[in-house]
């Protein structure tokens, strides 16, 4: 006899799947530390004077709490649907009956920083046990909720010190390493220095960083002082290595298994599309940056590989993921990849999203959240193809894989 899945009977199924985490060693479960710009940014800038923040309405419109958070999003980002597995099917009939009654009454089960109702990753091991990293400037981040990692990650910044100097105070790269060296400090006085370094070796690692050494430097106004020192092929063959360092001092603070991104199609954000769009399309520059860039921080991906001697960094093709909705938006459920939800002017893609922007009713038929982030359905057919996407989008292996390999080890 088949049961339907009412409120009450998902609930109890929820509260026996957390009772069963709950006596899960704590060991058992994989750290989580992200570092990165506003793509992956959970807050630490709300503690910063920034005019580089998202802690005001309508940013987290849906988020669990239906509040802002910091987050640029409408609801949760790339690391939050890593973190609960989330991956965007778009096939409800493909969940089974109770991962469906999960999702149709997810608001049951929505609880500050968690929220269940999605598809479960299959996988030996577990990310960031139950709730997503704190951004590290939160003052919640001590004690216990250190052993899930945390988030570095700061909305403006980039691979150069000089990236996103008009918003002031925010934490760049060097920093979020030098903060992660503390981390490491503070979690090793309470657990001690074996035990961190088994968590910071075994933990996933995500850094997306890039797209703003472009948007927010090298093209951020005419005749910038970057363009004028670099011809564009010799700036980012500066950013490359500039990267490649880095990364490397994030491999000798322990990582051991790090995601880095690309940039996606710059030039076809609503915001180039609104003040650089080329014939009524996307900005030819930033486009042309973007076909430069990523295929050499591959190849430096693949170098520094060769060098340690084990897959290390991964690759994560996000200039392909984006360009699949943004050139067939109906494909996956959109009705347009040119004009963002929430913002103003010509394909809302001017100013900042606040109170007063136009704020679309459905943010499911949108690509874009505000004039440069994807909204939270397009972060979710990002992730799946970070979970299970082919050689085409993740090199040298998808996640699924990679956490199947370490679940044997």
């Amino acid at each position: 006899m088949s049961i339907a899945a009412s409120p009450f009977n998902v609930w109890i199924i929820f509260v026996l799947v957390l009772a069963m985490g709950a006596i899960s060693p704590i060991a058992e479960a994989r750290a989580f530390f992200i570092f990165g710009d506003s793509l992956v940014d959970s807050g630490n800038n709300n503690y910063l004077a920034t005019t580089a923040r998202a802690d005001s309405p309508p940013y987290g419109v849906d988020y669990p709490t239906r509040r802002p958070t910091g987050r640029f999003s409408n609801g949760l980002n790339i690391p939050d649907i890593i973190i609960f597995g989330l991956v965007y099917t778009g096939v409800v009939n493909s969940y089974t009956e109770v991962k469906v009654g999960l999702h149709r009454h997810r608001k049951w089960l929505c609880q500050s920083w968690s929220c269940v109702g999605v598809d479960l990753v299959s996988s030996g091991q577990q990310i960031g046990q139950s709730q997503p990293p704190l951004p590290y400037l939160s003052p919640q981040l001590t004690g216990q909720r250190l052993l899930v990692g945390a988030n570095f990650a700061s909305a403006g910044i980039g691979i150069l010190n000089d990236t996103g100097v008009q918003f002031l105070n925010i934490i760049r790269m060097f920093r979020q390493l030098d903060y992660f060296e503390e981390y490491q400090r503070r979690l090793s006085a309470i657990v001690g220095p074996q035990q961190t370094r088994q968590l910071v070796n075994q933990a996933l690692v995500l850094v997306t960083v890039g797209g703003n050494d472009f948007v927010n430097n090298y093209y951020l106004v005419p005749f910038s002082a970057r363009s004028r020192q670099f011809a564009l092929p010799d700036y980012v063959k500066y950013l490359i290595s500039e990267y490649s360092k880095l990364l490397m001092r994030l491999y000798k603070l322990g990582a051991r298994r790090v995601l880095v991104t690309g940039t996606g199609p710059m030039g076809c954000v609503p915001a180039e599309l609104a003040t650089r769009g080329t014939n009524g399309g996307c900005s030819a520059e930033l486009q042309r940056a973007a076909a430069l860039y990523n295929p050499q921080l591959l190849n430096m991906l693949q170098g520094l590989n060769k060098k340690i001697g084990k897959n290390v960094f991964i690759g994560v093709n996000t200039q392909q993921m984006h360009t699949d909705f943004i050139s067939n938006p109906q494909t996956f459920g959109f009705t347009t990849s040119q004009a963002a939800c929430c913002g103003q002017g010509p394909n809302n893609g001017l100013g900042l999203c606040t109170r007063l922007s136009n704020l679309c009713p459905n943010r499911d038929l949108y690509a874009f959240w505000d004039a440069f982030h994807p909204s939270e359905k397009a972060c979710r057919i990002i992730v799946q193809q970070i979970m299970s996407g082919s050689a085409n989008y993740m090199t040298p292996m998808n996640l699924s894989t990679i956490m199947a390999l370490d679940s044997m080890s």
